[in-house]
């Protein structure tokens, strides 16, 4: 890059080459972009390194989330921020082209929450299980493996939990595992 960029540095985190790099394209145009890394570890270590400003984070990212990751950093480097996503697949969309999830408007998260409120002291020990797996990215066949099932009981309780407790993408269901206390924010 040529010349000086003022603002934030950045430090992109997602296992989606493509993506990542269409990002970092974005972000070069106005900020300065220190890194791309493509897993958990990698995300760690050159957050420690490179003390960007902020780490825009695939919360499914291999070998460790970009959550658990983000908690190990705020332990060495509190002033790093964050900006979590998610990149998902649209079954309904021909040839697996990626997208991400719209913004969600603020009377959707009014409906969630009544929503989840109502259903939440309803939740199967089963349901938990399967909501921590899918919160830590893990795919269908995985979780089906784990907990013994067949891909097809793990896709029934995936589909009712999301109808449940409105939630429409993979990041709502982190976002509900964590308030839940399904996953944790530390180490």
């Amino acid at each position: 890059m040529s010349g000086y960029v003022s603002g934030p540095r950045f430090l992109i985190a997602d296992d989606h080459a493509i993506f990542a790099e269409v990002l970092r394209g974005y972000l070069e145009k106005t900020y300065t972009v220190v890194g791309v890394v493509s897993d958990g570890p990698a995300m760690v270590s050159e957050a420690i390194r490179l003390q960007p400003d902020l780490i825009v984070v695939d919360v499914g990212m291999p070998l460790l989330n970009g959550l658990d990751a983000a908690w190990r950093i705020r332990k060495q480097a509190p002033n790093i921020k964050f900006i979590f996503g998610h990149l998902a697949r649209h079954p309904r969309q021909a040839y697996g082209k990626p997208y991400l999830t719209p913004k969600l408007r603020a009377e959707d998260w009014v409906a969630t929450k009544v929503r989840a409120r109502q259903y939440s002291k309803e939740m199967t020990p089963r349901q938990k299980g399967i909501v921590q797996l899918l919160a830590e990215g893990r795919p269908n066949k995985e979780i089906a493996d784990i907990l013994a099932l067949s891909e097809k009981t793990v896709e029934f309780h995936k589909r009712h939990i999301k109808e449940a407790f409105n939630l429409h993408s993979n990041a709502d269901v982190v976002l509900f595992a964590l308030k839940q206390g399904l996953i944790s924010m530390k180490l």
